[in-house]
C-alpha cells in the first residue's frame, strides 16, 4: 500500500504543475477538496496536506468562508536551493555551475566600482575567516560574508539579493569533500581556500578587472574539480563494490 504521504506529495507535485504551467489559473479558485479527492481517488486527508503544502509554498491562499485561491503570482515564485538539497555532491557540483557562470562578473563589477568601504568589509570577513578557520559552520559563514562583500561592491542591489539569499549554501560543506580526511587535509584545504579569495581580493583593490574575473573564475574551478574528482573517486567505488 501506498503511504498517505507519499500520495500527497504526488497529488502536491501535480497540482504545484498545474499551476506553474497555467492550467489552473492564476487568482482563479481551487476545486473543492471533495472534487479534487474524487478526481484524484484519493481521501481528503491526502488532498488536505497537498493544498496546505501549496499554501506554505506560496501557491495558494485560503480566503475566509470562500475557498482557496491560486495565487496572482504563483507562477513567478522565487528561485529556491535549500540546504537540504545540497547534501550530495552532484547537487554541490550543480550550484558551483551556477555560480561559475556569475561570480566572474560580479567581480569584474567590484574591481571596477569597490570603494574604500568595500575593501575593509571584505577584509574584515577574510580575517574572520582566518580567525574561525578550525570551525567549519563558522568558516563557512565567513566566506558567505566575503562573497556578500563583493556583491556590494558591484553597487547592484540584485547581486546583493541573490548572494543574500543563498547565504551559506554558497559554500559546500567542508565536510562532504574531506569525508573521513585527516586534520592536516582539512588545514590544507583551508589554506588553499584562503589564498584563492586573497587573489581575489588583491585584484578587486588593484581595480583590475580581468584579474578580478580571472581570480574569480579560477576559485569556482577549482572548487568544481576537487568536489568532481571526489564524486568520480566515490563512483568509482560503489562500482568497485558491485563487481
Amino acid at each position: 500500500m501506498v503511504k498517505a504521504a507519499s500520495l500527497a506529495d504526488i497529488l502536491y507535485a501535480k497540482l504545484e504543475q498545474e499551476i506553474i504551467s497555467g492550467v489552473i489559473p492564476a487568482g482563479s479558485k481551487l476545486p473543492s477538496q471533495k472534487d479534487i479527492a474524487e478526481r484524484e481517488e484519493v481521501s481528503r486527508t491526502v488532498v488536505r496536506e497537498a493544498v496546505a503544502r501549496l499554501e506554505a509554498q506560496g501557491f495558494a491562499v485560503a480566503r475566509q468562508g470562500s475557498g482557496v485561491y491560486v495565487s496572482e503570482n504563483a507562477q513567478y515564485r522565487a528561485f529556491q536551493v535549500t540546504r537540504e538539497e545540497l547534501t550530495e555532491l552532484s547537487d554541490v557540483i550543480k550550484l558551483l555551475e551556477m555560480r561559475q557562470a556569475i561570480e566572474a562578473e560580479m567581480a569584474g563589477l567590484a574591481a571596477a566600482r569597490r570603494t574604500q568601504a568595500d575593501i575593509t568589509e571584505m577584509r574584515a570577513a577574510l580575517r574572520r575567516m582566518r580567525d574561525v578557520g578550525d570551525d567549519p559552520t563558522a568558516s563557512a559563514q565567513a566566506d558567505s560574508e566575503f562573497h556578500l562583500a563583493i556583491a556590494r561592491a558591484t553597487q547592484n542591489d540584485y547581486f546583493v539579493r541573490f548572494i543574500q539569499f543563498l547565504g551559506v549554501r554558497l559554500v559546500p560543506p567542508r565536510s562532504l569533500y574531506l569525508r573521513d580526511q585527516s586534520e592536516d587535509a582539512h588545514q590544507a584545504y583551508v589554506g588553499k581556500v584562503r589564498d584563492e579569495h586573497e587573489a581575489l581580493l588583491e585584484a578587486i583593490i588593484r581595480m583590475d578587472i580581468e584579474g578580478a574575473r580571472t581570480s574569480a573564475r579560477l576559485h569556482m574551478q577549482e572548487s568544481l574539480i576537487r568536489h568532481s574528482e571526489l564524486s568520480d573517486a566515490i563512483t568509482g567505488a560503489d562500482l568497485g563494490e558491485r563487481s
